[in-house]
């Protein structure tokens, strides 16, 4: 493969173009920069890695987005459960719209009991709505 521009004697005789093709994903690079042969396939390599180095880090953040799946923001009104500790003492959960004014009792866990019991019956009408709706 000849090199394009300009060469004096040198453009009829020399062949120093590279052509180079990946098999496996068909990726073609084709350099002429330099007057060197051994030049031109040590740039089209350099090219070639950096495409099958993007390419695989493509798979990877699509590998990586099946794991993940749909992120949620976590930003305001995205909230399970709001603890409220100033002005006034609350706890509330936005799921079952429980809620009760001792912060203290909950943050030790003595609370947590009619939390969770109030979040069980609030999915038990949930599941309830479903089936008669399906």
């Amino acid at each position: 493969l000849r090199s394009g521009g300009k060469g004096g004697q040198n453009v009829n005789k020399v062949e120093s173009a590279v052509r180079l093709k990946h098999l496996p994903t068909g990726i073609n690079i084709k350099v002429t920069q330099e007057r060197s042969q051994h030049l031109n396939r040590a740039i089209a390599m350099r090219l070639l890695k950096g495409q099958l180095l993007a390419i695989a880090q493509e798979q990877r953040c699509r590998e990586i987005g099946e794991i993940k799946g749909d992120v949620v923001e976590a930003g305001w009104g995205m909230q399970v459960r709001n603890y409220v500790m100033q002005p006034y003492k609350l706890v509330k959960d936005q799921r079952s719209g429980w809620e009760t004014a001792d912060v203290g009792g909950v943050l030790d866990g003595d609370g947590l009991e009619d939390c969770i019991a109030s979040l069980l019956r609030w999915r038990a009408q949930q599941e309830e709505q479903e089936e008669k709706a399906g």
